[in-house]
């Protein structure tokens, strides 16, 4: 027969039901024969860790590209027939490329699996009946737990029993405030967050007391069923990733189709195949961008090293461009772009209504020394308190101290210790005699103090049937006007504020217990303070930045509609329309893709409808970014373009999912990793236009040797010198270019705009063809004047290397403008690193020729002094290609908009 808890889930059973299911004592807990039994059939209490790739594995799909694949059977096809060296400088170019990557997200992993490390969590539990702390991974089924305001829930449990027990959620349901749990079951369809009977694992324990019976464990928690989900989605893509993909498949196609072509119809013309071959093979290795996968590699880690450097961890490559593409930014509220901690903001006593800000500003001890009602107000909130404020050793009185205790009750305190009031004094002077707790049902809390008077804090509507009267600015007691207070609690209302009630009165002589009957009339009515949890002062800026750059910031909350819109409009989002979780209920997905296109918060959202919401924008070509900190963010985070997690005060089911982590928790940052990524774009951009030319240069100069039956100016050995290493060490420098100025001033560019928009194209192309005409015109000059082959070739390439110096130049960042700080000094200690490329190319052009080693290696002769003269030519020749070209492509302005 099945048990009661296989029929009900634990939530809607009964307690001894549950108890007798799980082999439990509600007193005694678990006998310990029957906890090593359990902890061997289902294991630790820890959350699966994420599969990861073989490190073989991990390393060998760094040549999981068509271009690279291709290089590969190359140098087979040269190492069987016959020509071992140009097959291992071809393999040694794929290696670099794949160790260059495998290095890189070798270290960013290493880097996450630190930060997301788990810290040991100890808990108190009863087993046999002894009272006991053990390591929560321990926990099994069955458990009875011990909590008490600060804990983290260790698993999934059933309330058993508990005294004003409230729990922080925010992290699982998005719920900013605490929500308080009793035993009572509940019908078996609650939705998660409204039940009441359960403390989830993750959670936080803000005030009370209570014990609870573990009900799930590791994955089988709702934490865990969510971390499970996650495993088996498809990793990161991003616009540059699948633009890459499509650039290297097409071109990959041209060229093969190429190299196809010229040994058909030099064959068909009476060639011998072997050598037709051979020149086929020539032009695949000449038209292969075959250093681009290393270049894009080092460009996105050299925007990983800058990310690290400003508090974001980037776990995977493409990340740190994707943001640069981001036209949507969905962010959860609480904790991200909120404080994650309630704050008093506003105090109505004595008929004035006061902001905190303004009342510290200037005049605050003025204004408490004029309104008797505003001191007692914030009395009230220190000593009808159960929270502490606790001050580090050696800190100073004006340091922000530490709060313990439930987040509304903290709040009171600190904005009294703002005031001046020491809270240990004053409980010194006004010792807690008796009180009543807060409840759900009551919704106030009292307590009586030996200074002979009960303070009583909670809903306005709960306190205020119970006074006859007010307290007026000067202390004394007059009618209360009903209407002006409920006035003042209307406009707090309305600007999102969540509004706490204050009254005192009088207990009878020598009164030491407090109960119900003595605060059911006769109060005097103290006033109001309005709470929220702000939003961070730097993400408002952040957001102001981020529509300034033309990218949609969208709140998807937990919370209610009112504090949702309140906080909206704070940070200046569009908050004219509200949508809640309910409505997105009744949509269908083409109703909710409109629905997204016109609306900026979403309140009362679930999890599976934050990820929902991620698709419909997707499904209308936005690039969606999606912070967040809980666990009911991680499938948002992972289906969404690239998902920023705070890796501090975050959930390490919320960093697993993503791929960018900010360690500071600073929705600030996104702000820095966009104008990176936008950065990063440009970068790319301007390498390709230098590269593409290289390559498209030398495949036709090759193409039209071989098709024309003339002797070719560069060997396939000599192109793979040129595309490696003379184009590696000019072309990474471009990397570290800073952003153009005003980049966070455009819009992000079109989603489909193509990686090669027309004016690179055209760039390409003029340039492609001045390196063709420079290798045949100057090996053919040189072989015409000395008919020495090897010469002409070397000369050939020394002057195409030397006028790409000049094209290098003119495509950086050096030549367009001002670079930030203005002076010439300042622009060229900025392009230190081109500038040391530029010399380590040179020095490596000197060892090409000049080097016997490499002579007898790439077939190169030492050239004198006259001879580099005349490569020099080339030089002055590129210098008005490269003033058209920067023309016809502005790279720094078109990269977002073109």
């Amino acid at each position: 027969m099945r048990s009661p808890d296989a029929i009900r889930p634990p939530h809607a059973s009964s307690l001894a039901e549950l108890l007798q299911s799980l082999g439990s004592d509600g007193d005694r807990g678990m006998a310990a024969h029957a906890v090593a039994l359990r902890q061997q059939q289902e294991g630790w209490n820890r959350l699966s860790e994420r599969r990861r790739r073989p490190l073989a594995l991990r390393f060998l799909q760094q040549f999981h590209d068509p271009l690279l694949y291709t290089l590969l059977a190359v140098g087979a096809v040269k190492l069987l027939s016959g020509s071992p060296r140009e097959a291992l400088a071809v393999w040694s170019v794929t290696l670099i490329n794949g160790v260059i990557g495998f290095v890189q997200e070798s270290r960013a992993e290493t880097a996450i699996a630190a930060l997301a490390s788990a810290v040991r969590t100890e808990v108190e539990v009863v087993r046999e009946g002894q009272h006991q702390r053990l390591a929560s991974d321990q926990l099994v089924r069955g458990d009875l737990v011990c909590l008490a305001a600060g804990d983290k829930v260790p698993a999934d449990l059933r309330l058993l029993r508990g005294r004003d027990l409230r729990v922080d959620e925010s992290v699982l349901t998005g719920e900013s405030l605490p929500v308080s749990r009793d035993p009572a079951p509940l019908p078996a369809d609650t939705p998660l967050p409204e039940r009441a009977s359960m403390l989830h694992a993750g959670t936080f324990v803000v005030a009370g007391q209570g014990v609870a019976v573990v009900t799930a464990i590791g994955d089988a928690t709702e934490v865990g069923k969510i971390s499970t989900s996650l495993q088996d989605q498809p990793s990161l893509s991003t616009p540059l990733t699948r633009q890459i993909q499509r650039f290297g498949r097409r071109l990959l196609q041209l060229i093969v189709g190429l190299a196809l072509m010229t040994f058909v119809i030099g064959v068909w013309r009476g060639r011998e195949p072997l050598e037709m071959f051979d020149g086929a093979v020539a032009l695949a290795v000449g038209a292969i961008p075959e250093e681009l996968p290393a270049i894009v590699t080092i460009i996105l880690a050299i925007g990983v090293h800058r990310m690290a450097a400003r508090n974001a961890i980037i776990r995977r490559l493409p990340a740190v461009e994707a943001l640069g593409s981001t036209t949507v930014i969905c962010s959860d509220k609480t904790g991200t772009l909120t404080e994650n901690r309630m704050t008093v903001q506003e105090i109505h006593a004595g008929g004035e209504s006061r902001a905190l800000a303004s009342l510290w500003a200037g005049d605050g001890d003025d204004a408490l020394s004029r309104n008797q009602a505003l001191r007692d107000t914030l009395l009230a909130g220190l000593l009808c308190n159960d929270a502490s404020l606790v001050r580090e050793d050696g800190k100073s009185s004006q340091a922000t101290p530490q709060a313990i205790g439930d987040p509304t009750e903290t709040a009171l305190l600190l904005a009294a210790d703002r005031a001046g009031f020491d809270q240990h004094q004053i409980r010194h002077h006004h010792p807690r005699l008796d009180g009543i707790p807060f409840s759900s049902e009551l919704q106030f809390m009292a307590t009586l103090h030996g200074s002979r008077r009960i303070l009583l804090k909670g809903s306005v509507e709960a306190l205020l049937p119970r006074c006859s009267r007010q307290r007026a600015a000067d202390g004394a007691a007059e009618p209360l006007d009903r209407q002006a207070v409920e006035s003042a609690v209307a406009a707090m209302a309305s600007r999102g504020l969540r509004v706490l009630a204050f009254a005192i009165g009088v207990p009878e002589p020598d009164q030491e217990r407090l109960e119900l009957e003595h605060v059911e009339g006769g109060l005097d009515f103290l006033g109001l303070q309005g709470l929220m949890d702000p939003p961070r002062t730097e993400a408002i800026r952040a957001v102001r930045v981020c529509r300034r750059a033309g990218i949609r910031v969208v709140m998807i909350t937990g919370d209610h509609a009112g504090t949702a819109r309140a906080i909206a409009e704070r940070l200046g989002l569009r908050a004219d329309t509200v949508l809640e979780g309910r409505q997105l209920d009744a949509l269908d997905a083409a109703g909710l893709a409109e629905a997204v296109s016109g609306c900026d918060l979403f309140a009362r959202v679930a999890p599976a409808q934050k990820l929902a919401l991620v698709q419909a924008l997707q499904s209308r070509g936005e690039v969606v970014a999606m912070t967040g900190d809980g666990v009911n963010d991680a499938p948002a985070l992972r289906q969404a373009d690239i998902g920023i997690a705070m890796g501090r005060g975050g959930t390490e089911v919320a960093r697993e999912s993503a791929a960018m982590l900010l360690t500071d928790d600073n929705f600030a940052t996104i702000e820095a990793a966009v104008e990176e990524g936008r950065a990063v774009y440009v970068n790319l951009r301007r390498t390709l236009a230098f590269l593409l030319p290289v390559n498209g240069g030398a495949s036709m100069t090759i193409l039209l040797g071989a098709l024309l039956g003339l002797e070719l100016p560069v060997t396939a050995l000599q192109v793979l010198w040129l595309n490696m290493v003379s184009s590696l060490t000019m072309s990474v420098p471009l990397a570290f270019e800073p952003p153009a100025p005003g980049l966070m001033d455009r819009p992000p560019r079109p989603v489909h705009q193509p990686l090669l928009t027309r004016p690179l194209l055209l760039r390409v192309l003029l340039v492609s063809i001045f390196n063709w005409l420079l290798l045949f015109g100057l090996f053919s000059l040189v072989i015409e004047r000395s008919d020495d082959l090897a010469l002409a070739r070397t000369m050939a390439v020394q002057g195409l290397v030397l006028s790409q110096v000049v094209y290098l130049i003119g495509i950086s960042r050096i030549s367009h403008g001002p670079w930030p700080g203005g002076p010439t000094w300042r622009r060229l200690r900025q392009a230190s690193v081109l500038l040391i490329g530029l010399a380590l190319a040179l020095c490596l052009q000197v060892l090409y020729s000049q080097s016997h080693w490499l002579n007898a290696f790439f077939g190169t002769v030492p050239l004198n002094l006259n001879q580099w003269g005349v490569c020099m030519v080339p030089m002055l020749l590129m210098l008005p290609l490269s003033a058209l070209t920067r023309w016809l492509d502005p790279i720094d302005r078109t990269n977002i908009t073109a």
